[in-house]
C-alpha cells in the first residue's frame, strides 16, 4: 500500500514512468494521481503535478504521443487508444499500474 493511503480508500491510478522520466519528475517508485480515469486524465495529472513532464510523452501543440512512448496497462498496449478512453477497471482500483514506456527501435 502506498504511503499515506487509507485502508479500503481507492488509492488512485499507479503510475510507472521510465527511469530518465523519473529523475526529470524528480520521483522514486509510482506516482499516485487520484482522478483521472482516461489516458488523456492520466497524461494531464501527470503533467500538473511535474511541470517538467510537460511534452515528454505527447506532443504540446497536437496533444499526440510522442513517437517512442508507448502506454501499457493489464498486459495491453493502449498507445493507440482513443485518449478519452476509459482506463481498465483494475488501473482504476490501483490493483494495475499505468505503465509509460519508453520503446525501442531498430534491427
Amino acid at each position: 500500500m502506498t504511503a499515506g493511503a487509507v485502508s479500503g480508500a481507492r488509492p488512485g491510478v499507479r503510475v510507472v514512468l521510465p527511469a530518465h522520466l523519473r529523475a526529470l519528475a524528480g520521483v522514486d517508485g509510482e506516482v499516485v494521481l487520484d482522478g483521472p480515469t482516461t489516458l488523456a486524465g492520466v497524461l494531464d495529472a501527470l503533467e500538473r503535478r511535474h511541470p517538467a513532464l510537460r511534452g515528454t510523452c505527447r506532443d504540446q501543440a497536437t496533444g499526440r504521443r510522442r513517437p517512442f512512448v508507448r502506454f501499457f496497462a493489464c498486459r495491453e498496449d493502449l498507445s493507440h487508444d482513443p485518449v478519452d478512453a476509459e482506463l481498465p477497471a483494475p488501473v482504476l482500483r490501483g490493483d494495475e499500474p499505468f505503465l509509460v514506456v519508453g520503446a525501442m527501435a531498430g534491427g
